[in-house]
């Protein structure tokens, strides 16, 4: 939240209840503490324009402090500011509230911690917690909001004797509320008090006057633009501001409640739209149910049917080695019975024994040769024992590692040749598609068919086909704005393939504006560094940077230095991408108009440049900005590898939903007849943000940079993207 928090967030508050659009109980989530989760009490407003009680400032000091001071302590490590704090002592209280306070010489003062509301570290200076306003706006809707939630609750006398009686009305001048016989004695006719302005029961009590933070003596008059913040007369004669464009309080004041009126009127005049964007969302939601059950159930199908064919393979296994395990075992009782048969007292030793006694040499010689032929045999049985079969297995072991494979690619097709695969970081759509595969048999495969569709949600388009002989192709007359499906099979002879996995890429929502940066307009090349092919730009924070430094002490703020395409644009639709360089500090970009890029070209550190202008649509954090009014510029801001998101009607005013991770490559779709910008993220062509923008006039595509930055053009795809093998 960039602007005042009591002239916005608070500001609109109040208006809807002028308007009696919003009861004053609908709004309790608004005047809650982030800190202490309670109604703000005397609440503050941070250099980052959220507010926070008192009390908790304080705390949140005293807490990052001792922790500060007692690193190793476990209190330190457990420190939260979004936890609720520990009340401390009403000395340390008083300690840190003196200004110059600080505990010894050696120990310096904390004045920097996470504001609980957006979580950014905020720094109050020296003046610590006495340089803070203190935000009455919304003191004042509390106090109404408790009226509200205890309307039966009175609010007694301050000064009335015990027991005290019911006040009838309150001083704002002594802070006191009072009965009417209070009143009348306190406040005596013809007496100064007597003119002390009066109110009814109230425990809120406001100054009449807004009196400077940092001269205490001076009331607030003037509004700093640059700052937007209240200042005094002396802030802008000899103080911080003295070089900063101010206005008088009451140009701003006029100023912002008509915008707030506007905004106010705009976003109830919308509630209908936002009805039905609910009811659309919960269709989408029981659509999603549903259609995540059918998935689930397919899903089951397929794995049950992967189950069944296991479990039959693992019988069939099973079976083989039951089988196996009994032949062998047969073999080896038949080859242990042989054996026991040589032992002295078993048949073929008792057999020879008895042939033994026989006289008759004849008989004899005809009965002991074939016996000896056996034992024989069997002695040389003894000499080179050999078992019948084997003991191992090793030839039922099932290998599953390509099995294992191909089930973890959920792919279970086997034609003896390999499936290519699409490459999915170097494949993509800009003005054309690119398609990238590559193939574990690539040296073997004769060529390769490369199939695409359009995905049309009501009907099954067929697959187009075109033959590739190498491993890359582009594909040209894509329609604009639809998505397609891409997927590649390999021939060798008469054999193909199975599909790879299908590759879905979205095409750009219109066709590709070709530009490269103009060098004669906005390029300076003190700060910026320009490419011979003049489709990067660089911006160097070097030597002048430091020669400033300064006057950054003192106010002064380095410029963005800008720089734009060389081709205009007048009618039709058009896309372009770029990339931003990761390091990158702060780089604006969007579309100007001609006569708005004179004016930032002849005076760019003027307060009138994006920089500075509430209604510009860049991310400065301003609430001002007019969501129903076109401009001739839009321009959204990107840095620290983040993009930041400008507050908008469709958009989340949450801070942690308005930054998001900054894309690989960013595309801008602008819409010259309809008078509307649109920003992609270029990886899953999704829109960002979009807004009006006037095309009044001829628009460029303008881009700034301040700090170390840089901005790389996309190149529309051509042939020299294709990839050769040497032999072609």
């Amino acid at each position: 939240m960039s602007e005042s928090g009591e002239m916005s967030e608070f500001g609109y508050i109040m208006e809807l209840l002028t308007k009696g659009k919003v009861t004053i109980k609908n709004i309790e989530r608004e005047l809650i503490c982030p800190a202490c989760k309670e109604l703000f009490t005397h609440p503050l407003i941070l250099p980052c324009q959220h507010s926070i009680c008192h009390k908790c400032v304080k705390e949140l000091l005293l807490t990052l402090d001792d922790s500060f001071n007692d690193v190793g302590s476990d209190n330190s490590n457990q420190s939260s500011p979004r936890l609720r704090l520990p009340s401390p002592s009403m000395d340390k209280i008083d300690r840190i509230n003196r200004p110059g306070w600080k505990r010894n010489s050696l120990t310096p003062r904390t004045t920097i911690f996470p504001c609980p509301g957006c979580e950014h570290d905020v720094d109050l200076g020296e003046r610590g917690i006495n340089g803070l306003f203190r935000n009455f706006t919304l003191e004042t809707i509390v106090e109404r909001y408790r009226q509200a939630a205890r309307a039966a609750t009175a609010i007694m006398c301050d000064l009335c004797k015990p027991p005290p009686q019911e006040s009838t009305k309150s001083c704002m001048d002594c802070s006191a509320s009072y009965c009417n016989e209070c009143f009348k004695i306190h406040h005596p006719w013809g007496t100064i008090k007597a003119q002390h302005e009066y109110v009814g029961p109230t425990t809120n009590f406001r100054p009449k006057i807004l009196m400077c933070p940092e001269h205490e003596t001076e009331r607030i008059n003037m509004y700093c633009e640059l700052c937007r913040r209240p200042v005094c007369h002396l802030c802008k004669l000899g103080g911080n501001h003295a070089n900063h464009r101010v206005t008088t309080m009451s140009s701003a004041y006029k100023t912002l409640k008509e915008k707030l009126s506007k905004d106010i009127d705009y976003l109830i005049g919308k509630e209908s739209q936002v009805k039905s964007q609910i009811s659309e969302l919960n269709l989408l939601m029981k659509e999603t149910e549903c259609n995540g059950e059918r998935a689930k159930e397919e899903a089951i199908t397929h794995f049950e049917k992967l189950f069944e064919i296991l479990e039959e393979r693992k019988s069939s296994v099973l079976k083989a080695i039951d089988s196996s395990k009994k032949l062998r075992l047969d073999k080896f009782q038949t080859q242990m019975e042989e054996y026991q048969g040589l032992l002295e007292n078993n048949g073929l030793v008792g057999y020879a024994q008895e042939v033994l006694k026989e006289t008759d040499q004849s008989c004899f010689v005809q009965t002991a040769k074939q016996l000896h032929l056996r034992i024989q045999k069997a002695t040389e049985s003894l000499k080179s024992f050999r078992p019948a079969a084997q003991t191992s297995f090793e030839d039922y072991v099932v290998n599953t590692s390509k099995q294992t494979e191909l089930l973890g690619e959920l792919s279970f097709f086997s034609s003896g040749i390999d499936v290519p695969e699409i490459n999915e970081e170097q494949s993509k759509v800009y003005n054309n598609a690119l398609i990238n595969w590559h193939h574990p048999e690539k040296d073997k495969a004769d060529s390769y068919v490369l199939e695409y569709r359009k995905i049309n949600r009501e009907d099954e388009m067929s697959w187009n086909e075109i033959e590739v002989c190498g491993t890359s192709k582009i594909i040209q007359d894509l329609e604009n704005s639809s998505t397609y499906a891409f997927r590649v099979r390999a021939y060798k002879g008469s054999i193909c393939s199975p599909c790879s996995r299908e590759l879905i890429l979205h095409t750009p929502p219109a066709p590709v504006f070709s530009f490269l940066f103009d060098e004669k307009c906005g390029y300076n090349n003190e700060h910026l560094l320009l490419n011979l092919k003049r489709d990067r730009v660089e911006s160097r924070a070097g030597f002048n940077l430091l020669l400033a430094a300064e006057r950054i002490q003192v106010g002064y703020y380095t410029s963005l230095d800008y720089i734009i395409g060389d081709t205009g644009i007048t009618k039709g639709k058009h896309f372009w991408a770029f990339r931003v360089e990761p390091y990158s500090y702060l780089v604006k970009v969007g579309v100007a108009s001609s006569d708005k890029l004179q004016e930032w070209l002849r005076s760019p550190r003027d307060a009138v440049s994006p920089r500075y202008e509430q209604d510009s649509g860049h991310d400065s954090g301003s609430e001002d900005a007019c969501f129903d009014s076109s401009q001739p510029f839009t321009l959204v801001t990107i840095g620290m590898k983040k993009f930041f998101i400008p507050k908008s009607p469709t958009s989340s005013n949450e801070p942690e939903n308005r930054v998001l991770p900054m894309p690989t490559s960013i595309g801008i779709f602008l819409d010259y007849d309809k008078g509307k910008v649109s920003f992609y993220d270029m990886d899953h062509m999704k829109c960002l943000y979009e807004r009006q923008v006037d095309c009044s006039h001829t628009l460029y595509p303008a881009f700034a940079l301040m700090g170390s930055g840089g901005i790389q053009l996309e190149e529309p795809i051509t042939a020299k993207y294709l990839e050769y093998q040497e032999d072609m």
